[in-house]
């Protein structure tokens, strides 16, 4: 009999399989804690605990909801980043962009135009979908729409509790096809039905046009697009060949675009100074001064504005307004006074989000306010602005029974400018207004 062990419990081995399940959840557990670590490692500290509350509602979500066929990963996780980027409260700048609208609604120019009905929209404090601005030469000007109003429907479907982003999926489509928006006037209350083709819209951003019967050239920008400023330059010269002696800039309905743009703009009316002040995240404060060399800098000049105002073309109104050059006519711009950059996310998602806020020269903010115009006046129900392509052929008479009186009272003020010889000069601001 062997004694060698007697007494002593034979050592334990675990079976094979006990074994690798003991590997497997082992390593498993390493996972999940690797997988929180790596998590975490990403979160201000002061925000682990509120991570830890959206996975305790993504579960209770997933165990308890009744529509199943509503929960699903990808849904949960882009209704939670939009909520994130809904509450920092820019509303109608910083979104989130799921892959479809990253492909589909970022504005690119193939061959000189845009697709779709040509309007941008943005979502308001009270969650409804309203017009920022109905682009030149699109489907939406051509009928009527306005900055300000209400998008109610799409095709018959009521978008009430829609996020902005399927709002938007709703109305984009093929060239060629129909939509139908259910529009709600917020001032006279009056709901219409507005019927729509979608199209290629052709891209002109720089247009003018003698006013008939006068020495005064209008000048429209539609949008602030790359080398925008080189086409200004252009017009500026025609209209100083045809010795215009004063000139209105209509910037109403401009979504904006790009910053480099409305600096090089700005510049073509000022002497010098800034055309804007940069505010980052850590609150210092660059200035942006204007180029030398600008081509009319001392003819008098107005600036129409209104609330389709946005962007670069609050930029140029505020710019040429802090410097003593013209006068603002019209109606409170957008308020979209910030930097917005792309961040991108996998799976193709992405945020754009304000990053830079930007200052008149004054150091005033316009970000969510917008720029109040000197001379507010509106435009009745359903008038559009006059743009210079629908002044071919009109006569003096045809011009003064337009009903855009802002127009009209530009001209007033700019042919008073000529009659004096003056250059616009504001009274002084309070520095205790100045932020």
């Amino acid at each position: 009999m062997n004694t060698q062990n007697e007494g002593n419990p034979r050592p334990r081995r675990l079976r094979p399989g006990f074994q690798v399940a003991f590997i497997f959840v082992f390593g498993l557990g390493l996972g999940v804690l690797f997988d929180r670590w790596a998590l975490l490692a990403f979160v201000p500290a002061n925000a682990a605990a509120y991570i830890s509350q959206i996975a305790q509602a993504w579960n209770i979500i997933e165990r308890n909801y009744v529509a199943r066929a509503s929960v699903t990963p990808e849904a949960l996780t882009y209704g939670a980043i939009s909520g994130m980027v809904d509450a920092l409260g820019d509303t109608g700048h910083s979104v989130f962009l799921n892959p479809s609208m990253v492909k589909e609604l970022q504005v690119t120019e193939t061959g000189g135009k845009l697709k779709g009905v040509g309007i941008q929209v943005e979502m308001n404090p009270n969650r409804q979908v309203v017009i920022m601005t109905p682009l030149d030469n699109s489907p939406a000007q051509r009928a009527g729409i306005h900055p300000g109003e209400i998008i109610m429907s799409v095709d018959g479907r009521d978008i009430t509790g829609l996020a902005l982003s399927q709002v938007v999926k709703l109305i984009s489509g093929k060239v060629g096809t129909p939509v139908e928006l259910g529009m709600l006037n917020p001032k006279t209350r009056q709901l219409r039905t507005v019927k729509l083709v979608r199209a290629d819209i052709p891209l002109s951003d720089v247009s003018w046009r003698r006013l008939p019967g006068t020495e005064v050239a209008t000048v429209r920008i539609a949008g602030f697009d790359d080398h925008m400023s080189e086409d200004l330059r252009k017009a500026l010269r025609e209209i100083k060949h045809q010795e215009m002696k004063g000139l209105i800039l209509d910037l109403r309905n401009n979504p904006g675009g790009v910053l480099d743009e409305a600096v090089r703009v700005a510049s073509q009316f000022s002497t010098g100074g800034n055309v804007l002040l940069v505010k980052s995240a850590q609150g210092k404060i660059t200035p942006v001064p204007a180029d030398a060399g600008g081509l009319a800098t001392n003819i008098p000049m107005t600036v129409l504005i209104n609330r389709g105002s946005a962007s670069a073309a609050e930029i140029v109104a505020g710019a040429l307004r802090d410097a003593r050059r013209a006068k603002l006519i019209g109606e409170t711009t957008f308020g979209t006074g910030t930097v917005l950059n792309e961040f991108p996310l996998s799976g193709g998602a992405a945020m754009l989000l304000a990053v830079d806020e930007w200052l008149t020269p004054d150091g005033k903010s316009f970000w969510h306010k917008g720029i109040e115009p000197d001379i507010e006046i509106g435009l009745p129900p359903g008038v559009l602005p006059l743009l210079p392509a629908a002044m071919a052929g009109m006569t003096p008479e045809e011009l003064q029974s337009t009903d855009d009186q802002q127009l009209l009272r530009a001209l007033e003020q700019v042919n008073q400018q000529i009659k004096t010889g003056a250059i616009y000069v504001p009274p002084t601001l309070d520095s205790t207004n100045h932020s």
